[in-house]
């Protein structure tokens, strides 16, 4: 389906403007001597390099930027910032005037000789976008690296410009000491309007139609440092930038990380561009979803009469769902929908006369049906949380990833997710809940966050029944049921891999490191792989040596489960970052051990419930009987995300539950126990056939 933006970020202009115009190239500088003799940073202790200067100009008028670097190189890792990847547009833009060079501790500098023509050319996705890639040389510990480039964005082709407003990635791998950015757009979009002696832009106006009344910029920036607005351009200073943060379970980056985006816009505040971007987006959702007579006689034999609005709303969801999901197998080439007679869904009926489509399109084609049913349903439009977190101040669509669908039923509202292959009715993809973006109503378009999901809709339950020896080996079998998240995640990677493949991904992702050391686990098989509206099972085979044996004792971890993979936070003494879980969950661990003839429990850890109020807690129960014991732990989360200042709260918790998981399960063995191992147990996995 197609979605109606504002103006593209890159705009076509007839012709070069005036040469009069000289581009202020980027200098090099004399290094000093603080700079040439140092070894460390005390600012960025341990860093293998640091940014000692950052510089880039972008102008528009001229459809130019130049960029500026200065690195000093601390460590042998530092000496890989040495190759430098220049990003840019094919055809519509050139990279000119490469200089750099590198001076070593003692002063002496090494130029690099290379002609951009010479430079590597490597392909980055999309045909579209490549990067050009050169190495400065003579790189030694101690060596600052300086270098300099220009981009042309001048169609190198059928010629023309374009006026490209940048976006500045203001905190990058390495510290950055200091940094400077101009951006100088066509005058008369200036808040000054200032006389403009080049081309007069503001007579642009989008696909739409809308004139082009001003320039926007989305900032996030360290404390200290802002846009500032001149009368010709916009600047940014800043100082002392801290690297790019690699805290554990962070948001995405794209959210988190200090930038300016500047962009062309007809709208003169947030509230004027959601109503009338949206009310183009809802246009275009109405004529793609329009439920024609090919979609109602499409319902002939899916729903009947007698159906509740419900149960209409679930057939019709089996029946979108089994269509071929492209975003899940595979998109045909332009020249494979010529040769087979497929065309772009233009209305939902080409989907479904199709039998395949995207994310997108099948989303639609449901939103189509249920509307063709008389049910009342409407588009619901959200960035994709594992890529970013919705901003309104950020005037564009394009931060909007995926399309949902809100049914009323039965006086209920509930939020469905269609284009998600193998997602079970009523289960939205944690991607896409909890997440902002706009949504139809009566009243116009709304901004609205999707509900979050109840600990209660993920679990995972993972029940193991071991045989043990006298000496520490241990055979048996694991069942993990996994309901809501977990199943999603594997069903979508059954799509994706063959059988073999799917239990390789399994062992390395869920189960190495999830087992005591010396013990080795395997799926055996699945079931309900392809049954999303049931739990998904994995049967796993374990096999191995657990614990340590002495003369009258076998010392066993208390928590089968978990042994070597760590606990979360519990060793982060600091958090900068928000936590984010991605979704609340719910984890039931059950172990029953049945021991050899003789061999009794000692020792046994001990109940414990370990409370944080309102967001977690953790169960620990054990229960010894003849012959066996089982131990039961349960932790049920019901956050998803926690902010820095929660964050000891948070830790607190997870270091009582490590504590608790680190009591010993302590069997005493009996004489006779200690002469020759038990038979192990022969029964056979759920699932499996004699």
């Amino acid at each position: 389906m197609r979605n109606s933006h504002p103006l593209c970020s890159t705009v076509l202009i007839a012709a070069m403007l005036p040469a009069v115009l000289v581009r202020a190239q980027l200098q090099f500088q004399p290094p000093t001597p603080g700079e040439l003799k140092m070894t460390a940073d005390p600012d960025a202790p341990g860093a293998d390099a640091v940014y000692l200067n950052i510089e880039e100009t972008d102008n528009n008028p001229m459809s130019y930027e130049s960029h500026y670097a200065r690195i000093k190189v601390l460590t042998e890792k530092g000496k890989e910032m040495a190759t430098v990847e220049l990003p840019y547009l094919n055809l519509s833009s050139k990279v000119t005037d490469i200089k750099g060079r590198t001076i070593h501790a003692d002063g002496t500098i090494v130029p690099l000789n290379v002609k951009p023509e010479d430079l590597m050319i490597a392909k980055s996705g999309d045909e579209q976008f490549k990067r050009k890639v050169f190495t400065l040389p003579s790189v030694e510990v101690g060596s600052i690296l300086e270098y300099r480039y220009d981009i042309s964005n001048c169609d190198q082709k059928y010629g023309g410009c374009f006026v490209v407003p940048p976006t500045w990635e203001i905190q990058k791998s390495h510290f950055v000491h200091r940094a400077h950015y101009q951006f100088t757009p066509p005058p008369s979009l200036m808040p000054a309007h200032a006389s403009a002696s080049f081309t007069d832009l503001s007579t642009w106006a989008d696909s739409h139609g809308r004139i082009i009344q001003s320039i926007a910029f989305l900032q996030r920036l360290q404390p200290g440092s802002a846009v500032k607005v001149g009368t010709t351009a916009y600047t940014v200073d800043a100082t002392d930038v801290p690297p790019v943060p690699t805290e554990e379970w962070m948001p995405p980056l794209a959210s988190l990380l200090y930038r300016v985006s500047f962009y062309y816009t007809f709208a003169r505040n947030g509230t004027e561009f959601w109503q009338s971007d949206g009310k183009l987006w809802s246009q275009d959702v109405d004529k793609f979803a329009e439920p024609s007579k090919a979609i109602k006689n499409a319902l002939n034999g899916l729903v009947a009469p007698g159906d509740s609005d419900l149960d209409k709303a679930k057939k019709l969801y089996a029946a979108v769902e089994a269509l071929d999901n492209t975003d899940y197998s595979r998109r045909k080439t332009a020249s494979e929908m010529k040769e087979l007679g497929i065309k772009a869904a233009k209305h939902a009926e080409d989907t479904w006369a199709q039998k395949s489509g995207t994310s997108e399109d099948i989303a639609m084609l449901y939103l189509a049906m249920l509307r063709a049913a008389g049910l009342n349903a409407i588009a619901v439009k959200v960035v994709d949380r594992d890529k970013g977190i919705f901003d309104p101040s950020y005037l564009t669509l394009y931060q909007l990833d995926a399309t949902l669908v809100a049914l009323n039923a039965g006086g209920k509202q509930m939020v469905l997710d269609p284009g998600e292959k193998m997602c079970p009715f009523g289960t939205v993809n944690w991607r896409h809940s909890g997440a902002g973006g706009i949504n139809q109503s009566d009243k116009g378009i709304q901004i609205s966050t999707t509900p979050e999901q109840s600990y209660k809709d993920n679990s995972v339950n993972r029940v193991a029944d071991l045989t043990l020896d006298a000496h520490g080996g241990v055979t048996g079998y694991v069942q993990i049921v996994m309901a809501g998240q977990k199943g999603l995640q594997w069903r979508q990677a059954a799509l994706r891999n063959d059988d073999t493949e799917l239990k390789k991904q399994f062992d390395h992702d869920e189960l190495e490191g999830l087992v005591p050391e010396g013990v080795e686990a395997h799926v055996d098989h699945f079931l309900g792989v392809d049954q999303p509206g049931q739990n998904l099972m994995a049967v796993v085979k374990v096999t191995g040596t657990l614990g340590t044996a002495t003369a009258k004792r076998l010392l066993l971890p208390g928590l089968f489960f978990e042994t070597r993979a760590g606990a979360p936070f519990v060793n982060e003494e600091k958090r900068l970052e928000p936590v984010d879980m991605h979704f609340a969950e719910r984890i039931t661990d059950d172990v029953t051990y049945h021991l050899p003839a003789g061999m009794t429990v000692e020792g046994a850890p001990q109940d414990a419930s370990v409370p944080w109020q309102g967001h977690a807690v953790f169960i620990l129960k054990s229960k010894a009987d003849a012959g066996q014991i089982e131990v039961v732990n349960t932790l049920a989360r019901a956050f998803s995300e926690a902010k820095p200042e929660e964050y000891q709260d948070l830790r607190g918790f997870y270091q009582q539950v490590a504590a608790a998981e680190q009591a010993q399960l302590v069997l005493k063995i009996a004489p006779a126990a200690s002469a020759a191992p038990a038979a192990p147990a022969t029964s056979t996995p759920a699932g499996k056939g004699n």
